[in-house]
């Protein structure tokens, strides 16, 4: 797999990103004249977004308390199997079991907690629909579809944040430093593909050298644009 692939898939979600973000904010213009309507918006997006964190802490707080609970059988295993004879190590064992036991107790209580505050996100977020609601109702069908709409891309802005933290897990920090950079510089598109041996964001002629660069687990660069190139 070449260097950029990677990063030509990142920036296919950043730009899904960039454009959700601009209809978000063509959408809000619309609506900026009615400061209620803006007011409960705005409470919804900020209760969709505690209740996503929310949601993500608990899926952590589980990860951890499994872990933990594996950790303690293995240990357990160890003490009570048989294999572990020599009573320096079965103490030292017994030391790490009331170790592991006692994290795991402040692991089971942080879980609590945060199943507890998702919850309450839970709770906030159903409220804050219910009002957004009541005031839809009463401002009548005029914004209707605008709100639709901006509901439907905030969800889509999370689906999107949640790829892209996929899509980074594989790129290197020093490429993905040097692609950012590139974003700034470029109006957002840092990666070109390189289309009937050119380069498809500015036309440079891209020779087949630098198009097998390209295809390498190297970064290659248009001589004309600067920006990474991507070959199939």
């Amino acid at each position: 797999m070449s260097a950029s692939l990677g990063l030509h898939r990142l920036q296919q979600v950043d730009r899904q990103i960039d454009h959700a973000r601009s209809q978000l904010d063509n959408i809000r213009q619309t609506l900026e004249n009615d400061a209620e309507l803006r007011g409960s918006l705005k409470h919804l997006e900020t209760s969709q977004a505690d209740h996503h964190h929310a949601q993500h802490a608990v899926k952590n707080a589980e990860a951890e308390v499994t872990a933990q609970k594996i950790k303690m059988e293995q240990a357990e295993s160890s003490l009570y199997g048989g294999k572990v004879q020599n009573p320096k190590e079965l103490q030292d064992l017994q030391k790490d079991i009331a170790s592991l036991k006692k994290h795991l107790a402040s692991l089971e209580e942080r879980e609590l907690e945060a199943m507890i505050k998702a919850e309450d996100a839970e709770n906030n977020l159903q409220d804050a629909k219910t009002k957004l609601e009541l005031i839809q109702a009463r401002l009548g069908s005029e914004h209707k579809k605008l709100i639709e709409d901006q509901s439907a891309l905030t969800i889509k802005l999370e689906q999107l944040a949640e790829e892209r933290e996929a899509t980074l897990a594989p790129i290197e920090s020093n490429m993905l430093l040097i692609y950012e950079n590139l974003r700034q510089q470029k109006r957002g598109v840092a990666i070109a593909e390189v289309s009937d041996s050119s380069c498809a964001s500015c036309g440079a002629t891209i020779t087949a050298a630098l198009q097998q660069n390209a295809r390498s687990q190297k970064l290659a660069n248009c001589p004309s644009c600067g920006r990474i190139l991507y070959a199939n």
